[in-house]
Order: C-alpha cells, then structure tokens, then sequence
C-alpha cells in the first residue's frame, strides 16, 4: 500500500499520516484528586455528593450537596471550591465558601442550569490552615448532561481540491455543528481509500485520523480554536500511488453519536 503524509509541524516536516497516533478528545478517564498539603496540618479524606454523571433528566440531579471532608486532627479554617464547566469556563463568579458543619467537614450547595453545556466538569477545592496561606487541595470530576435530547453532529462545507500532484501539500477543512453545542463534538475525523478501494491504516492499526479545531495554524492549518471548523494539513509523497482516492469525513459527539458522512474523491496526478 502507498502511503499517504501528513505534516504535523510548525517547519513544515513531512510525515506519514499512516503513523500519525488518533488524539482521544475528552472521552479519556479522569481521575479524582487529593493533594497533599505540607505547609499545614490538614489533609482530605472524603469528597461526597458528586456523582460520576449527572442528568438533568433525573429529578434532583440538578442540585449538588457537596460535602468536603478533613482527616481528623486536621485544623482548618476555611475552605471553598470553584466549578468549571466542559469549555473550562468558570461557572460560579466568586468563591463558593462552605460551612464546617461539624469538626473538619464542610458543606455548600450549588445548582446546575439546563444553560450550562454538556460534558467534563470539574470542581477544584481549596482550604487555608493556621497559616493563612490558601491552596488548591482536591478536585473531583463528573460529566454533565443538561437533560436536552441528544442531536446527532452535522457537518458541511469541505474544502479540499479534487486534484493534486504526487509529493504536493494541502489543507483542507470541514464545517461542524452541534445544536447541543459545540462542547458536544468529541471527534472529527477522515478516512482514506486508495485507488485500490484499500483503506489506509497505520501500523497502529488506526483508520480514522483526527481534524483539529485548537488554532495551532503552523502545526495543523487551524486558524481559530473552538469556532467549529477543522482543519488538517496533508502532503502525498512523491511515490503516492497514482489514480482516485477517496476521503469520507465524520464526526462524533459525546453520546457516540455519529455525524452525516461526507465523501470526496481526490484525483493524484
């Protein structure tokens, strides 16, 4: 099989998109945190009242009953948390002080609107101890659905030449819309098929090679992150097999949930 380049950075090298590894866009694993705190004598032993999902579709799931909670003998004197929803915006204005309802255990409540955008939040916690300092001291995360029926992604507009010659360089680019938002869209991605009807794989055993919407234009022709339009840099080498290739882009939202398909051949001269 002929192998087809992608350039992947800002000098404008040259490299095999058949080696290119798939970015995972926000369906990774997250973790919870406790940090360690060396400087005063506190330490978390619990974070309660979050789940691992929550969906306004369920009664009650809109409102959060945080409950922050100290190792005993700790000596706390004031502690608040912050949220940050799935676009990394900061939902609450001011700090979200809690209250030690007992010795070492903290509560506050916050509400989650049917407005706040689907997908990975997190809630960051801090404390200050005897010495006044304040610093972050755990963090816990949850995905977010806002309870509106899931739409499909859709996308539209690609740019990309119906022509090339073997060894040139192209960008081309495609439209997505969400109408849960744009926070919604997990993965944009092509396939490639070469004038054999063979799809293309990497020697990773990856078929479905990532579009990127994150403004780094050197590396990958993107001019603005986060404006729905994905963009992705590729040069066939000079030995490229000659004839028609076929290109089939997709996308994919967070429920997996997948886009219309747009095809288009590519003829290499």
């Amino acid at each position: 099989m002929i192998k087809l380049a992608s350039k992947y950075n800002s000098v404008m090298r040259k490299s095999y998109f058949l080696i290119v590894p798939l970015l995972i866009w926000g369906c990774e694993k997250t973790f919870d945190t406790v940090i360690d705190t060396t400087t005063d004598n506190y330490q978390v032993s619990t974070i309660a009242g979050i789940k691992d999902t929550i969906d306004l579709k369920v009664p009650g799931d809109s409102l959060l009953n945080i409950r922050l909670i100290f190792a005993p003998g700790s000596e706390v004197s004031q502690a608040y948390f912050d949220i940050y929803s799935s676009d990394n915006s900061k939902l609450n204005s001011s700090p979200l002080f809690m209250q030690e309802v007992i010795t070492n255990v903290f509560e506050n409540s916050f509400i989650l609107e049917r407005e706040n955008p689907i997908g990975n939040y997190t809630v960051r916690f801090f404390a200050s101890g005897n010495s006044g300092n304040t610093q972050q001291v755990a963090l816990r995360t949850f995905y977010f659905n806002n309870g509106q029926d899931n739409v499909a992604p859709v996308i539209s507009n690609l740019i990309m030449p119906d022509s090339i010659q073997a060894g040139e360089t192209i960008l081309f680019t495609v439209v997505v819309s969400d109408s849960n938002g744009l926070n919604d869209v997990d993965f944009v991605f092509y396939e490639a098929y070469n004038p054999d009807g063979v799809k293309v794989v990497n020697t990773q055993g990856i078929s479905q090679f990532p579009m990127f919407d994150n403004g780094e234009t050197q590396v990958n022709g993107d001019e603005t992150a986060g404006d729905g339009i994905y963009t992705v840099i590729l040069t066939f080498p000079a030995t490229a097999q000659l004839g028609t290739w076929r290109f089939e882009f997709r996308a994919r939202d967070r429920s997996r949930t997948f886009s219309n398909k747009i095809i288009h051949n590519i003829v290499v001269l």
